[in-house]
């Protein structure tokens, strides 16, 4: 079950927030715990006995560090506990893609493949163990006390709002929050809002732009033109289908009374790959920054050790997001080293107009973009020489045919969406009138339910990952 779909928005969510409303304060988080589980097994119920498990793993360790009297046995239960998640995320994520490199080097030398059926990766795991790694670590840390209520914290990590795809809702943040929280009728109709504006994010821009990356992506040889257009649709489609996630997941999180983090700040505005990053995933940016960057020293061991932590840091969050292919790996590797390329060219002293650094900027972002969407390291490249015009410039007839008024309509208010907040009308807030920010989130939802009805709920791009 995904958000943007009918049987979430007219089945789970009004039973369930009619059962969550009515429950008493000191046993509502059991209400969220019971039905979060149940939606997790809408999907597949075998996989929960893992999220569980992991959950337990996590609770049960954290419980033992907080005991514990000795620096030493803290600090050895948290890496016990830190394997034990991590090897759950690489048996499900990376052995599939081990394997088969394995059987590509064994079929090269006439040798004996290894038989192998490829595993299913469980939805929602590789967000499980990011939460449950952080609340250890804080614990070890003393940043964060241990809870050691069950129920309360299995209805952190399994929270249906952040489960499936984040945002990354670190225990800190909404530790208050799960002990005593107050319903509001303000708090639940901003999360409504909230909600509405998402939806229509995924729904009615990046569902629609999804097959024209689809066939782009699929081209031989494709023209400058194709490749870019290709690209373009990707670069929006991700935006608006991840974007549109977290708002919505950031949304019921208002409705329940929670106040998780936000996870974008207009990312295609950034001036810099620097900012890019602290603009785009920023709970997960801020993850890789706290709990592995700093893990490996940071900037704390001269400037060829901060590169090294740098390119590090980001080529393990690419490989995070998938055990697919090695694109993710690369995608990671061209992020650090953009990375160290900004880093030292700030360091000294030189800068550029704001213009021109938008624009390299989303220019880098974009290339990178095409390896992380591409099938295979091969569709990159190809795709590659296209936007550099080695397969000729003119669009072809595939692209051509695909755009029909409802796509470039499409585009045009992607980039609207895009561009507004550094526009003047954007900085003011809006357009000033009376009602406005509360009718056009509902006549906006409203049409895309209408939209959704006459469609197949498309999943969310980073359930993927």
């Amino acid at each position: 079950m995904v958000f943007a779909s009918l049987e979430f928005l007219t089945l789970f969510l009004p039973l369930f927030f009619a059962l969550y409303l009515v429950t008493p304060q000191r046993f509502r988080n059991h209400t969220l715990l019971v039905g979060s589980w149940l939606f997790y097994a809408w999907w597949t119920p075998k996989f929960l006995l893992l999220i569980i498990a992991l959950t337990v793993l996590a609770w049960g360790a954290a419980i033992l560090i907080d005991k514990s009297q000795s620096e030493q046995r803290k600090t050895r239960l948290m890496v016990i506990a830190i394997v034990l998640n991590l090897s759950s995320l690489v048996w499900y994520k990376y052995t599939n893609m081990l394997v088969y490199s394995l059987n590509t080097i064994l079929t090269g030398r006439d040798m004996p493949t290894i038989p192998w059926e490829n595993l299913m990766l469980p939805i929602g795991l590789s967000f499980t163990v990011l939460h449950a790694i952080s609340y250890i670590v804080d614990v070890r840390r003393k940043t964060v006390d241990a809870q050691y209520s069950i129920i309360s914290f299995s209805a952190y990590m399994a929270m249906f709002p952040h489960l499936i795809a984040g945002p990354i809702v670190r225990y800190k943040v909404i530790d208050t929050e799960l002990r005593e929280r107050v319903f509001s009728i303000d708090k639940f109709a901003a999360g409504v809002r909230r909600f509405m504006v998402g939806f229509s994010m995924k729904v009615l821009i990046a569902d629609t732009l999804s097959p024209i990356v689809t066939l782009g992506f699929g081209l031989h040889n494709p023209s400058l033109i194709d490749a870019w257009t290709a690209c373009a649709a990707y670069t929006l489609q991700l935006y608006f289908d991840f974007a549109g996630y977290s708002a919505m997941a950031i949304g019921l999180g208002l409705m329940l009374g929670f106040d998780f983090q936000e996870n974008f700040n207009n990312p295609y505005l950034a001036v810099s790959i620097q900012d890019f990053w602290r603009r785009w995933h920023m709970t997960l940016s801020s993850w890789l920054r706290d709990y592995l960057y700093i893990s490996l020293g940071g900037n704390r061991g001269g400037p060829t050790r901060t590169y090294i932590n740098l390119l590090l840091t980001m080529a393990i969050g690419g490989l995070w997001h998938g055990g697919e292919n090695w694109n993710y790996l690369i995608w990671g590797i061209i992020q650090g080293t953009a990375l160290c390329c900004d880093r030292a060219f700030t360091q000294r002293g030189l800068s550029m107009p704001n213009y021109l650094s938008r624009t390299l900027t989303l220019f880098v972002v974009m290339l990178a973009w095409t390896v992380f969407r591409s099938e295979s390291f091969a569709t990159a490249t190809d795709i590659w020489a296209g936007q550099f015009g080695m397969h000729g410039v003119a669009m072809g007839d595939a692209i051509a045919q695909a755009l029909r008024p409802s796509i470039i309509l499409t585009f045009v208010l992607g980039l609207v969406c895009v561009v507004y907040p550094a526009t003047k009308i954007g900085k003011q807030g809006g357009l000033g009138f009376a009602g406005w920010s509360m009718t056009w989130p509902v006549l906006t939802f409203a049409y895309a339910v209408v939209v959704l009805a006459g469609q197949k709920a498309i999943p969310f791009l980073y359930f993927q990952f």
